[in-house]
């Protein structure tokens, strides 16, 4: 589990589910009530693993096939957690990151038909015991995620190479995230993403909340300075 003084979360789910409004909303409510917050995000996070974010969202190792791209996950991951994560960890910071381990397992492990156990040596390595203390997957069906995402990426820039895949794959990865939470129920909890953006931010923020515990939590602070 991750260092005891801080509080390590990601957040996980297909294209398009919210992730990155979510993060934002709880790290501004968290930071209010005077917690140190390092929001990051994967594949990236450090100067090293930027540079392998860049090739593989690109498109440019695909070529060299699903193993070698869950391998360089796994080293952007291990750079990530060594340089950035532990260290945040350690100074009592409460770390949000969008995606995580469990994206390797979604993502190269079930739609990349790699074997979970190879997936998984490869996570122990990477994470070298930094596990989040709790998972928020933002749950959202395959088809209204990709649109937003598009929309998203007309807007900003072109589809990455995984927004770019068939609908049949993002859906698969969705059921995959659900089997997560299902099988790992004490770290992992399933957010309906298809609700408003206020709705979302309140479950999330009660979610951590009991993270957190009744002197820090989101929920108590906010009541205290309401009185």
């Amino acid at each position: 589990m991750a260092d005891a003084n801080g509080l390590f979360v990601s957040f996980e789910g297909g294209e398009g589910a919210g992730k990155s409004t979510q993060i934002r909303r709880l790290a501004e409510r968290l930071r209010e009530l005077g917690h140190d917050v390092l929001v990051t995000r994967e594949p990236g996070g450090s100067p090293g693993a930027e540079a392998v974010r860049h090739v593989l969202l690109s498109g440019a190792a695909e070529m060299f096939g699903t193993r070698m791209e869950a391998i360089l996950f796994a080293a952007a991951r291990n750079d990530h957690v060594e340089e950035v994560i532990r260290p945040a960890l350690a100074r009592g910071t409460i770390v949000l990151c969008d995606r995580f381990m469990d994206s390797s397992r979604v993502y190269q492990g079930v739609t990349g038909n790699l074997e979970a156990d190879y997936i998984e040596a490869l996570q122990r390595v990477a994470v070298n015991g930094v596990i989040p203390d709790c998972t928020l997957i933002l749950d959202i069906p395959a088809e209204i995620g990709l649109e937003r995402a598009r929309k998203r990426a007309s807007a900003v820039t072109a589809p990455d190479r995984f927004e770019k895949e068939e609908m049949q794959t993002h859906e698969k990865r969705r059921e995959a995230f659900l089997d997560i939470a299902a099988r790992e129920p004490d770290r992992c909890h399933v957010v309906d993403a298809l609700r408003s953006e206020d709705e979302i931010a309140e479950d999330v923020a009660a979610i951590v909340d009991r993270r957190l515990g009744p002197a820090t939590n989101i929920s108590s602070a906010r009541s205290e300075a309401a009185q």
